[in-house]
């Protein structure tokens, strides 16, 4: 592996883990910025008094059928295809090229526009109303004046790939069948 790539992309928090069997990358990405909590708390020990202990527990054992309803290993959004409207850009879109590798190995492309992720979390919020932003995290946010420009798209790609990453690695979310519809029904664009 390069001494290059061994640095996140583009100045993200993203870290990158090779893959030895299939020399693939896999970005693990943090919170996208409009998740990161903006004001500091101070604590002191006295505060602390009367607020519910910390306490570790082992929940490998506890349902291990959960384990078994994943089938994605990564999901990386690595590019992005601008398809051109009529001749003054009315009715332009952007498609999000997905790669998803199965745990068994075998990749797969998808490719989705914004508004299909958009509609896959309004599914899913309907399907699971004690979702919270953590377990299905908002949509990175829209703009019409930026949203050709590349650094937007950017933020776009690492919001929309880090909402796939907390969608597909969750057995509660990859299991539904909106998860499936999603991923194996191609839109015509």
């Amino acid at each position: 592996m390069e001494e290059n790539d061994a640095r996140p992309r583009n100045g993200s928090t993203s870290a990158q883990v090779e893959d030895s069997t299939s020399k693939r990358l896999s970005y693990q990405t943090a919170p996208p910025y409009w998740l990161r909590n903006r004001s500091a708390t101070h604590s002191t020990i006295g505060s602390l008094e009367g607020a519910p202990q910390i306490t570790l527990k082992d929940n490998t054992e506890e349902d291990p059928e959960a384990h078994h309803q994943l089938w994605a290993r990564s999901i990386i959004i690595d590019d992005y295809v601008v398809i051109q409207g009529n001749s003054v850009g009315i009715g332009a879109y952007v498609v999000w090229i997905c790669e998803v590798e199965t745990l068994d190995g075998n990749p797969m492309t998808i490719r989705k526009r914004y508004s299909e992720f958009d509609d896959l979390r309004n599914r899913l919020l309907k399907a699971f109303p004690d979702s919270t932003d953590t377990s299905l995290p908002p949509l990175p946010p829209k703009s019409a004046i930026y949203k050709f420009k590349p650094k937007f798209l950017e933020k776009r790609r690492q919001g929309l790939a880090y909402f796939l990453n907390c969608v597909m690695l969750s057995p509660q979310y990859a299991s539904s069948i909106i998860v499936k519809d999603f991923i194996f029904h191609q839109s015509d664009g």
